[in-house]
């Protein structure tokens, strides 16, 4: 059946109708469980430590907790593979959604009973604790999400889950902050725990995903090599693996490129933190919830194929922007329409491709899979981004470089329109993906 076709016959109703279904409300609450740690983590921890007079120096240190989350990987065997004692009977993805759950509450209280001035090493190692734990409860909670949507749910379900993250972060931060103001930074921490029961409360009430696919037990030494090696032998085996694992590795350096440099384009333009607080953090934040909403009725419509193609044209062309933006100097036209499109792309394009990288999962092995995908989607954009970005700025000037990192994108663009048009799109596609009912035949068209 034609994808096109039937995108035609689809109302906008039944667009925005998958929004509204259970499975993307659990999403919802996923996310806002999923976004809160790496809050507590981030700019939260950044304003502890300055107002308890830490230098900055110091503060560098901690960004070992989120290299944590870049690791999770080489754990992420576990919850797929290793039975709980006695919590087991409820089910693998709940047990663990509970376990992990209550030991980001448990990291979460570490750090807010830690004193920074007191000694700045059990605060190191408390932030990596909140870190190992949140990246534990990602794992799971991005299993449990993918396991429980329907293929023809996974854009709408990206989408909530990109709506919840955003806001589990934001909330989180800005609780801790009004809490801290009136009770001390320690009842802040203990007050943003609250933010880990949605995940945990849904998963108690939605129970064990029907789409979950067990692997046949295996005992002793044989059941771990398994659990181990099991979700990577799956996914190589597929034909066409390695070129989607490429895409994986290259579709953003580009994005990552550009997006590390911003604040320091708009400083170099003379722009105010006054402009940057109103274009950058208030304008881009609601131009993102916008192209996530964007992002899940154009899965809907379009199909996983053509969804995403449009995406990483979208993302290479708002790099552009900037160069028009570093062309033509301080305007706030000009930084607004930059800004808001960078964010409208971003937010299309995180919906649309966490539905394709959802959509490559085995279902036996969904934690293993998600957390290597997702922790090759920006490996490679990390690595060329903290040692190069600054030094083509540098050498080339921003028009230039801006101009580069659109040329960047390119490879990423011609290499998944290659996979579409080749087959290898579907061929390599996991059971995560695959559709078998009138109602989904042509979702990935």
């Amino acid at each position: 059946m034609d994808a096109g076709s039937s995108a035609e016959r689809r109302s906008v109703w039944d667009s925005i109708k998958p929004y509204f279904e259970k499975e993307s409300l659990a999403a919802f609450l996923l996310g806002l469980s999923s976004g809160f740690p790496y809050a507590m983590i981030g700019a939260t921890l950044t304003t502890r430590l300055a107002q308890d007079g830490i230098d900055k120096k110091t503060v560098t240190a901690f960004t070992l907790a989120f290299l944590v989350y870049n690791l999770k990987v080489f754990w992420a065997w576990v919850i797929d593979g290793v039975h709980l004692p006695v919590l087991h009977r409820m089910g693998q993805r709940v047990s663990w959604m509970l376990v992990c759950g209550v030991a980001v509450i448990a990291a979460v209280f570490n750090l807010a009973l830690v004193d920074p001035g007191a000694g700045i090493g059990a605060t190191v190692a408390a932030a990596v604790l909140v870190g190992v734990a949140g990246a534990s409860y990602d794992i799971v909670i991005d299993a449990y999400r993918i396991e429980t949507l329907k293929p023809y749910q996974l854009g709408t379900g990206s989408g909530m889950s990109q709506y919840g993250w955003r806001i589990g972060s934001a909330g989180a931060g800005a609780l801790a902050l009004v809490v801290s103001a009136r009770h001390g930074w320690s009842a802040g921490y203990m007050a943003c725990a609250l933010f880990a029961l949605p995940a945990m409360v849904t998963a108690l009430v939605l129970g064990e995903p029907e789409r979950r696919k067990v692997v046949v037990e295996k005992r002793g030494m044989a059941e771990v090599w398994s659990s181990i090696a099991g979700p990577f032998g799956e996914f190589f085996r597929r034909n066409g693996a390695l070129l989607v694992l490429l895409f994986i590795l290259v579709h953003k350096i580009g994005d990552t490129l550009a997006n590390l440099t911003f604040r320091l384009l708009f400083d170099d333009l003379g722009f105010s933190n006054d402009e940057i607080a109103i274009y950058d953090v208030g304008l881009g934040f609601w131009a993102y919830l916008i192209g996530v909403f964007i992002g899940g009725i154009a899965y809907a419509r379009l199909g996983l194929k053509r969804s995403v193609l449009l995406s990483l044209l979208l993302m290479g062309v708002s790099n552009l922007s900037f160069a028009v933006l570093a062309a033509a100097g301080h305007s706030n036209w000009g930084m607004a329409g930059a800004i808001g499109f960078e964010n409208v792309a971003s937010g299309y394009g995180g919906v649309v491709v966490i539905a394709y990288f959802s959509a490559l999962c085995d279902l036996r092995y969904t934690a293993a899979q998600y957390a290597l995908i997702s922790a090759g989607a920006s490996v490679v954009g990390r690595l060329v981004t903290g040692t190069t970005a600054g030094a083509l700025i540098e050498a080339m000037g921003y028009v230039n470089f801006y101009l580069l990192t659109t040329l960047a994108a390119l490879p990423g663009i011609v290499l998944f329109w290659w996979m579409s048009r080749s087959g290898l799109v579907d061929q390599a596609m996991g059971s995560a993906g695959e559709v078998g009912d009138k109602d989904t035949d042509d979702v990935f068209g």
